[in-house]
């Protein structure tokens, strides 16, 4: 699992540890900030599904319909979550049972 500090904003509110990266069991981007300051449960914590977020677009979407929001990210930041992704993309479906891998013909 990949993770990198950006700064997320909303509420009135600006956490500068803020969390992104990409979760290889789950193949999703996800974002964790504000952390409470008793359970240090974040406020905001998007991609905690399989396959929840597939780009980084589409979980800026989602803070965004919240009313969160993440700075622009740094180019080598994008870039490695980018290769982050790309490195697990042949990595088997979560919960897929072994026997159906195996079955199935590698070269068809």
């Amino acid at each position: 699992m990949s993770r990198y500090t950006i700064t997320a904003n909303g509420h009135g509110r600006l956490d500068p540890e803020a969390i992104i990266g990409y979760d290889p069991p789950l193949q999703t981007y996800f974002l964790q900030a504000f952390p409470h300051e008793e359970t240090d449960e974040p406020a905001l914590w998007l991609g905690t599904y399989d396959r929840d977020f597939d780009t980084i677009v589409a979980l800026r979407a989602a803070a965004f319909a919240k009313g969160y929001d993440f700075t622009p990210l740094p180019e080598e930041v994008a870039a490695q979550l980018a290769a982050d992704k790309a490195e697990h993309a042949a990595r088997p479906r979560h919960g897929v049972c072994l026997g159906e891998l195996l079955r199935k013909p590698q070269f068809e």
